[in-house]
C-alpha cells in the first residue's frame, strides 16, 4: 500500500507577507533588513513564529483580516529573493496581487513609508529579482525609507549593510505600526485607504 504525502490545497494559504533582507547576524539591525525587521514586528504582535524552514526561508503562519498569511524572510540572500518568493508562489497558486513585499527604500527619508499597488522595482535588488522570476510587477508592496547615502560617493552597499543610528531604529520603531495597519488593508483588499492613510 502507498501513502501519499500530504496534500495542501490551493486555499491552504491565501497571502503571503514577504519581508526582504539578508539572514544572519552580522546583517541584523543593518538598513537592508527593513523588511525582516517589519516582518518580525507583525510577527510579535500577531504572537506567532517565524522560525519554520520552508521555501528557502523562515516562515510563520498567521491569520490577517481574516486570511490565511504566510510571513516569510528569504534566507537567500537581498539578491535572490525572488527563489524563495516564487516558490512559495508557485506552491499555494497564489498570484502576485496575494503577494505583499515589504522592503527598504533609500529614496525615502528613514521612516517614511510608501505604499504601491504594483510597479518597478526602484533600483532595489530584491524586488528586482522578485519581478524578474515571478515576470510580474504587480506586487503590492510597503516601502520603508532607510534614508539617502550621506555623500554621493559614499559606496552604496555600504551604505545599505551599514546598521541605524539609535536615532534612525527609533524613527523606524514609530512606524512599524503604520507597517503592519498597511499590511491588515491591503489583505483586506483596501489598499486605496492604506495609502490615504500612511503615504
Amino acid at each position: 500500500m502507498f501513502f501519499k504525502k500530504k496534500e495542501y490545497t490551493n486555499s491552504s494559504i491565501e497571502y503571503i507577507i514577504v519581508g526582504l533582507g539578508n539572514p544572519g547576524r552580522q546583517y541584523e539591525n543593518t538598513r537592508h533588513n527593513a523588511g525582516f525587521i517589519a516582518i518580525d514586528y507583525i510577527a510579535e504582535k500577531l504572537g506567532v513564529k517565524v522560525n519554520g524552514i520552508k521555501f528557502k526561508s523562515a516562515v510563520g503562519e498567521a491569520v490577517i483580516s481574516g486570511k490565511r498569511c504566510l510571513l516569510m524572510k528569504p534566507s537567500t540572500y537581498m539578491n535572490l529573493s525572488g527563489q524563495a518568493v516564487t516558490e512559495a508562489m508557485n506552491f499555494y497558486k497564489i498570484p502576485p496581487q496575494h503577494v505583499v513585499i515589504l522592503s527598504d527604500d533609500i529614496s525615502l527619508d528613514v521612516g517614511v513609508i510608501r505604499i504601491r499597488r504594483k510597479g518597478s522595482d526602484g533600483g532595489q535588488k530584491g524586488l528586482q529579482n522578485i519581478i524578474y522570476l515571478s515576470g510580474s510587477d504587480e506586487f503590492p508592496r510597503v516601502k520603508i525609507g532607510i534614508g539617502k547615502k550621506p555623500h554621493p560617493d559614499y559606496d552604496l552597499k555600504d551604505w545599505v549593510l551599514s546598521r541605524f543610528t539609535e536615532k534612525d531604529q527609533k524613527l523606524i520603531a514609530e512606524r512599524l505600526p503604520d507597517v503592519m495597519g498597511a499590511v491588515e488593508l491591503i489583505i483586506a483588499n483596501d489598499i486605496d485607504k492604506a495609502m490615504n492613510l500612511y503615504n
